[in-house]
C-alpha cells in the first residue's frame, strides 16, 4: 500500500522495510531510543543486511528527552563520525524519535536527508507524516522546530506488537481526532470497532490518508491544516503541566483530555459531547484533568495564537471542524 505525498512516498505494510532507498548516501545513521534499539532495530537490520555496518545513535526514550540536549547528542555523534551533506538519518522510533530526528537532520550542515520508520501507533498516523519536526523547550511542546519533509515514510504495523496497551491507546487518540474533524462515517466505524480484533493496517491507512490530504492542501499550516490541532491547545497545556511536575503522561492521553474539553467548547450537542467523552474514557486510561489555574500559563505559548487571542480548532459537527476560533482566558476557564 502506497500513499503519495508532495515529494515523498508513504509505504504501509510489513513487507515494506526492504523498500528503503539508501544506496546513494555517503554515510547512514540509524537513530533509535532504548526501546526501539532492543525491539525494532533487529528486524530492520534483518530486512536490510547491508545496514548492519551503519552508525547507531541512541537517545533516551520519553517526551522528557525530546529536547536540545538530545539534539546535541545526535549532532555530536554525526560530527565525530564526519558525516557530510550527502548523509542520511533513518529515524526508527515513535513520535519523539521522528520529531527530534527529523529536526536534527534538517539542521545538520543546513540539512541532510532523513527517512521515518515509525514504530508506535502515534507516530504511524501522526508524527511521521506531514513534515513537522521539532523539540520541546522549557517544557513547552514543540516550541523549536521547522517544516521539513522526509525522503520516505515506511510504516510496518508489525512493530505495534512491541508496544504496551497504553502506548497503543495513546496513538489511538490521534485516530479519533482524524475521524472527528473530517469523517463522520469513520467515527461511526470506530464506535463499532472491537479493538481486540483490529485490522490496524486498514485503520492506519485511513488515518494517514486523512492527514496527508489535509497537509497536501495546506503544507505550512496557514489554514485548514490547523484543524489537525483539535484537542491540542488544551492537550498541549495539559502535557506541559505534567512535564513540569515530572509525572509521565503520554501525548495521546493529554490530547484525549484536550478533545473532551474542546468538544464542550465547540458548541456541538450535549449528546455528541457525551458520546465523545464516554468513548475516550472507555478506550484510554486518562490522567486527571488539571485545574484551569494549573494550566492557564501554558495557553499563551500556543503556536496558533495571534494578537493576544488564544486560537482553537473546534468541531462544528461530528466530522467537521473550523480553525481560528478565538477565546480569552476567562472564556476557557468555564469549561474546566
Amino acid at each position: 500500500m502506497e500513499i503519495n505525498s508532495s515529494n515523498y512516498t508513504i509505504y504501509i505494510g510489513d513487507d515494506k522495510l526492504s523498500s528503503i532507498q539508501y544506496q546513494n548516501y555517503s554515510q547512514i545513521a540509524i537513530l533509535v531510543d532504548g526501546n526501539t534499539k532492543e525491539h525494532c532495530l533487529p528486524k530492520l537490520l534483518e530486512s536490510n543486511p547491508s545496514l548492519k555496518k551503519t552508525k547507531i545513535i541512541s537517545i533516551s526514550s520519553g517526551e522528557i528527552n525530546k529536547d536540545l540536549s538530545s539534539c546535541q547528542i545526535v549532532w555530536n555523534e554525526l560530527s565525530q563520525s564526519h558525516f557530510d551533506r550527502n548523509s542520511l538519518i533513518i529515524c526508527l522510533g515513535g513520535g519523539v524519535v521522528c520529531d527530534l530526528g527529523g529536526f536534527c537532520a534538517s539542521c545538520f550542515k543546513r540539512g541532510i536527508d532523513f527517512i521515518h520508520i515509525p514504530t508506535t501507533l502515534l507516530s504511524m498516523v501522526d508524527a511521521s507524516v506531514g513534515g513537522k519536526t521539532g523539540v520541546d523547550f522549557l517544557t513547552l511542546k514543540n516550541q523549536i522546530g521547522l517544516f521539513s519533509n522526509p525522503q520516505q515514510v515506511i510504516i510496518c504495523p508489525t512493530f505495534l506488537e512491541t508496544l504496551s496497551k497504553r502506548q497503543i491507546n495513546s496513538g489511538f487518540a490521534e485516530i479519533v481526532k482524524h475521524a472527528l474533524i473530517s469523517d463522520k462515517q469513520y467515527w461511526e466505524l470506530l464506535l463499532e470497532t472491537d479493538f481486540n480484533q483490529t485490522d490496524w493496517k486498514e485503520i492506519i491507512n485511513k488515518s494517514v490518508l486523512i492527514k496527508n490530504n489535509i497537509v497536501e492542501e495546506d503544507p505550512l499550516e496557514k489554514s485548514i491544516r490547523k484543524q489537525l490541532n483539535f484537542g491540542h491547545t488544551i492537550g498541549h497545556a495539559i502535557e506541559s503541566h505534567y512535564l513540569e511536575t515530572g509525572k509521565e503522561v503520554l501525548h495521546g492521553e493529554a490530547i484525549a483530555l484536550g478533545m473532551i474539553v474542546e468538544s464542550k467548547m465547540s458548541g456541538i450537542s450535549q449528546d455528541d459531547c457525551n458520546q465523545i467523552e464516554q468513548f475516550l474514557i472507555k478506550n484510554i486510561a486518562l490522567p486527571k484533568l488539571p485545574t484551569f489555574e494549573e494550566v492557564e500559563k501554558w495557553f499563551i505559548h500556543d503556536k496558533k495564537n495571534s494578537s493576544g487571542k488564544i486560537k482553537f480548532s473546534l468541531l462544528t459537527s461530528i466530522g467537521k471542524c473550523q480553525e481560528n476560533i478565538s477565546f480569552n482566558q476567562q472564556e476557557i476557564k468555564k469549561y474546566f
